[in-house]
This record gives C-alpha cells, structure tokens and sequence, in this order.
C-alpha cells in the first residue's frame, strides 16, 4: 500500500509561514498527481493545491497568491510552503495522492483521490 506521512503543521501567528511536508513511500510516487486538503471542525473537507505528474499546479482561490506546493521526486516528499497566514487557515491538513497520471485541469473533490495521509494540524493565531 501507498502511504503518505505529513509533517510540519504547529502554531504560529497570523502572518507567519509553515511549510507542510508529506513523504511518500514506495518507488511509484513519481506517476501520481498528489494533493493538498483541509478540515476544520464542523466543515466538510476542502481542496488546497494540487501538482501533476508533469508538475501542472493548482490552488483554491482562497489560498492562491499566498501557498505554494512543490514535489522533489528525489525524495518522494511534496511540499506545501505556506506563507501569509490567516486565522481561517486553520485546520488539518492532508495530503492525498491521485493514482492517475493523466488528468485535465484541476482535481478538486476528496473522492478522486486514493491515498491520504494522517494529517497535521495548523493552528493560526490573531
């Protein structure tokens, strides 16, 4: 099985920056689109990022601007640098990896993919 180990969340204040990690295991990584989603209490999940196999990115208009996700396939870790921080970013986040290598435009839904992480919080302070 594939499996996907996130890191990084904490507390931090509003403005401040994290950088999310999720390291990948197995020598597939490579061929899968991975993405990034979070969850706060109460609410459903929501698409963060995305970035394809040939490293096509994407971002909710909520974090655009403001979060930038990277995949180093050397290491099978993708990365998710979070700057500008708000209190409404608070949540968990995971990361999630879509088996398919092929795709048009963005991926959105948590059910188009195959493979999540734990999670990790993030925390936002005013």
């Amino acid at each position: 099985q594939v499996q996907l180990v996130e890191s990084g969340g904490g507390l931090v204040q509003a403005g401040g920056s994290l950088r999310l990690s999720c390291a990948a295991s197995g020598r597939t990584f490579s061929n899968y689109a991975m993405g990034w989603f979070r969850q706060a209490p109460g609410r459903e999940r929501e698409f963060v990022s995305r970035i394809t196999w040939s490293l096509s990115t994407y971002y909710a208009d909520s974090v655009k601007g403001r979060f930038t996700i990277s995949r180093d396939y050397a290491k099978n870790t993708v990365y998710l640098q979070m700057n500008s921080l708000k209190p409404e970013d608070t949540a968990v986040y995971y990361c999630a990896a879509d088996r398919r290598r092929i795709t048009i435009g963005p991926v959105t839904s948590p059910p188009d993919y195959d493979y999540w992480g734990q999670g990790t919080q993030v925390t936002v302070s005013s």
